[in-house]
């Protein structure tokens, strides 16, 4: 992608949840935040989405204060508005409800100057299935492994 940093990745996310779309939102930020996010100074713990009100809120998403910043620093894990339009929304908001799915935050990234989260629509796995995540990885990881012994 061009013109794109990313800042952060949730691997948790990938392994926790089978992630079947994804969807690019703005977040609504003060001043602080942006310059914190920048500083890559993001965490995303144990992040989700909810729908509320019609509108997309991001809970959990701990940013840490600038350290720069004076007596109007930012709240660390306030709940942040997502900003997406609203047939994406409703169309989230159906899926959530029908369908049992979870939205959670997959990626922060700078696009243009501006921040970006990345959030996937998912079910979680169960443990059998995050067994078998592992087990691919490490099959992968062998098989690199071979290859770089045999040249």
């Amino acid at each position: 992608m061009d013109g794109v940093k990313i800042v952060q990745t949730n691997k948790k996310a990938r392994f926790n949840y089978a992630i079947d779309e994804t969807l690019e939102c703005g977040v609504s930020l003060v001043g602080t935040e942006v310059k914190s996010i920048k500083q890559g100074k993001i965490s995303f713990g144990d992040a989700y989405c909810k729908i509320t009100d019609g509108e997309l809120w991001i809970h959990s998403l701990h940013i840490s204060q600038y350290t720069q910043g004076n007596i109007h620093n930012h709240v660390e894990t306030r709940p942040r508005k997502l900003l997406a339009h609203k047939r994406e929304i409703a169309r989230l908001e159906k899926k959530v409800q029908e369908r049992g799915f979870t939205i959670v935050p997959t990626k922060v990234y700078l696009k243009k100057g501006y921040v970006k989260i990345e959030i996937g629509l998912g079910k979680g796995k169960k443990l059998h299935d995050k067994r078998e995540t592992i087990k691919a990885r490490d099959q992968k990881k062998e098989a690199g492994r071979e290859l770089r012994d045999k040249y």
